[in-house]
């Protein structure tokens, strides 16, 4: 399989000859073969593991995003990666980086929330006003 890691502003890696792939969903670990039927599955942050016959198990820590396998191919698309580094220390980056930015989402989704229905109130009372 050919195997490539987008991010938003560019292509973080493209690796040929991948022999399988592991990736983290929010049923579980997704495993992928040459030979699986086309698919999509949505990523959680995690650990996204590949394998080829010259590198053994590589390790990306990734956002979340999505994994698209067409044929060979296999795009997955996500907010952030890191690699170089163990196994251990990846888990780590992963529940410091990526975590943390879900909880800035959180607060900036709660104020919008808010601004929203103040919005709805004040337009409420105009109208009827």
């Amino acid at each position: 399989m050919k195997l490539k890691v987008l991010l938003p502003f560019g292509v973080y890696a493209e690796i040929d000859e991948v022999k399988r792939i592991v990736a983290e969903t929010p049923e579980g670990s997704f495993g992928l073969l040459p030979h699986r039927l086309d698919c999509v599955a949505a990523l959680e942050p995690g650990i996204l593991m590949y394998e080829t016959a010259a590198l053994g198990e590589v390790y990306l820590a990734v956002d979340e995003g999505v994994l698209v396998k067409a044929g060979d191919n296999v795009q997955v698309s996500v907010r952030n990666a890191i690699g170089g580094m163990e196994l251990g220390r990846l888990r780590e980056a992963v529940a410091r980086e990526f975590s943390s930015h879900d909880e800035a989402e959180r607060q900036v989704r709660d104020v919008l929330a808010r601004l929203e229905s103040g919005f709805v109130r004040k337009f409420a009372e105009f109208h009827h006003g």
